[in-house]
């Protein structure tokens, strides 16, 4: 399958001040990420709180003007392009928020809602503009007489699928999907996982599924990447990152997963990390994981590994297994 979106070396620098007397400083919350999503394929981003994800996210979109790198989609280079240029972009590449809550705007009905981004875009009569409003709230199980109904009159799953119809109603190739179900109760969240499965089958949409849930994410996910502090330090098809992590990062996560099985939870062995995570508002010299590493050596501490692919496909920033 062809690539639809392509980040490589994708950084983004926040200044901060530090004091009166002291000098700006500069927090890397991301820095030097590389990954590429195929057509209609699920890409998982996963990692822990702070570790930058949903600043990709931001960049991929250009909510953010990143510092460096470049944003590929279908050749054309996103970072590069200025906000007038974005505007025809925009249509083709959508994103769902993290919170069904403050993502729609509580003044506005629903049908308002997902209307806007056709009004926005397309030229459109209101006879079409409201048979493509009322296509993608079926589209996501939704009733089109609901149109006229606010946010606060639905459940948080609900509101999620409303968040859904507004990004679906363009037709976007690529969804960036920032924690969509973080927010909601477990068995709301299958439902919209399982929805999403369904409209990708359907409509041949690719996504970027942010989370840091990896259940969630072996669920939906065909490939996965792993995040940490800004770099992205394993990437591998789901089951094979699952079953063979090569990261000690990864399998510091992956034995935090419960398993649904009494026998096999009990006698597994988790890592608990020890450590202090470096601050991202100084230059990391060397590994970013060595300080909470269980298997970190004297090389981990003067030089940075680099994400090389160890088996086909399977890809890790770390010395361990280099020949």
């Amino acid at each position: 399958m062809s690539a639809v979106l392509e980040v490589r070396d994708l950084a983004m620098h926040f200044p901060v001040r530090r004091g009166l007397f002291q000098p700006p400083g500069l927090v890397r919350a991301v820095d030097g990420v590389d990954f590429e999503l195929s057509q209609g394929e699920t890409l998982g981003l996963v990692g822990e709180s702070g570790c930058g994800k949903t600043t990709v996210a931001r960049c991929i979109v250009r909510l953010y003007d990143p510092t460096s790198g470049s944003i590929l989609f279908q050749g054309t280079d996103l970072a590069s392009l200025t906000q007038q240029r974005m505007r025809p972009i925009r249509p083709h590449l959508q994103m769902i928020f993290q919170d069904p809550y403050a993502s729609l705007n509580p003044r506005m009905t629903v049908g308002s809602i997902v209307a806007e981004p056709l009004e926005i875009h397309q030229d459109l009569g209101r006879a079409e503009l409201d048979e493509k409003v009322s296509h993608a709230l079926e589209l996501v199980g939704l009733d089109p007489r609901y149109k006229l109904r606010y946010p606060h009159e639905f459940s948080g799953g609900q509101r999620q699928r409303i968040g859904l119809a507004r990004a679906l109603v363009l037709d976007p190739e690529v969804i960036v999907c920032d924690e969509p179900v973080s927010a909601l109760d477990v068995s709301i969240q299958a439902q919209v996982i399982n929805l999403l499965m369904d409209l990708q089958r359907r409509l041949g949409v690719a996504y970027l599924f942010i989370a840091h849930d990896l259940s969630v994410v072996r669920h939906i996910s065909r490939r996965v990447a792993v995040m940490y502090l800004g770099r992205i330090v394993e990437t591998a098809p789901a089951e094979r990152l699952y079953k063979e992590p090569l990261h000690p990062y990864t399998e510091a996560l992956l034995s935090a997963v419960p398993i649904p099985d009494p026998d096999v939870e009990t006698r597994r062995q988790r890592i608990a990390l020890t450590g202090d995570v470096p601050s991202p508002d100084t230059e990391i010299r060397g590994c970013p994981f060595r300080t909470r590493c269980p298997k970190a050596f004297d090389r981990c501490a003067h030089e940075t590994p680099l994400l090389k692919e160890h088996r086909p496909g399977h890809a890790a920033a770390c010395f361990l297994h280099e020949k």
